[in-house]
């Protein structure tokens, strides 16, 4: 077992408390890492903005523990961690993000699941190195036209909000491999989200769909005869083409669509 090498315990209440490491641990590759942890924590030590090297800021509560995080706001000084790579703020209860999240310009990760948000800052837009974004379980109606401008995102999950639709500027994330939109209101897909030929993985359950789009088909590395978990469209009120027409693939889909042209 690989030693852990522990920079003091900086601070320290009857319900709180942090510290400042760095791992010897595969998962963070030996960054330097500051984990909060206590009991009902509602605003971050403003000590922690002084920690510059910090790479892997997790403010995120252990289900296990039964904490209970309320923390509504990052604060604007979020932007003097200039080195963080991966933040981890699911399951508080942030109801918007800083435009000052758009400095941190070596973020490579970002996880926001489980919180209160509707909006996202144009400013995020900025981040692009990130290629991991975990929105799940918060109220957004459509999905963020900013992120659109993530080129280098491969992860993007956005499940089980209030999403009813998607902006024709989907197309633009280039590197995009998995897409995860079960659980919302999406009553239409955009033709230009099928220009994502890296897509491996998009599930698409309980939506409101009665349509694909007809150059579906073209999205061939969503396979279902190797992984059947590519793609997921139970849930929904599929017409065109059938459930049973879905079911089979791409290429299914892409000659039921080819038929229906000839006709």
């Amino acid at each position: 077992m690989h030693p852990t090498h522990f920079f003091g315990a900086v601070y320290a209440s009857s319900d709180l408390q942090w510290k400042y490491l760095v791992e010897h641990d595969p998962k963070y590759e030996g960054r330097k890492k500051l984990k909060v942890e206590g009991k009902q924590l509602v605003s971050l030590p403003r000590q922690i903005f002084a920690l510059e090297a910090l790479q892997v800021l997790e403010i995120s509560p252990e289900r296990k523990s039964c904490l209970q995080y309320r923390m509504e706001l990052i604060p604007q000084q979020i932007s003097q961690l200039k080195n963080l790579t991966l933040l981890y703020m699911d399951s508080n209860n942030l109801k918007e993000i800083p435009a000052e999240i758009g400095t941190l310009s070596r973020l490579e990760r970002l996880t926001l699941s489980n919180n209160s948000l509707c909006s996202l800052p144009q400013e995020i837009g900025h981040l692009q190195k990130l290629h991991s974004l975990h929105l799940a379980n918060n109220s957004f109606s459509e999905l963020p036209p900013q992120l659109c401008q993530l080129r280098n995102l491969a992860f993007l999950d956005l499940s089980d909000n209030q999403i009813s639709s998607i902006p024709p500027g989907i197309q633009h994330l280039e590197s995009l491999e998995t897409l995860l939109l079960l659980f919302n209101s999406l009553e239409h897909l955009p033709g230009s989200i099928c220009v994502l030929r890296n897509l491996c993985t998009l599930w698409l359950g309980n939506n409101k769909l009665r349509s694909l789009p007809a150059n579906f088909g073209e999205l061939v590395n969503l396979d279902w005869g190797y992984n059947y978990c590519s793609c997921n469209f139970e849930g929904n009120p599929l017409e065109c083409p059938p459930p049973e027409v879905c079911s089979r693939g791409p290429r299914q889909i892409r000659e039921y669509f080819s038929s229906l042209c000839r006709e």
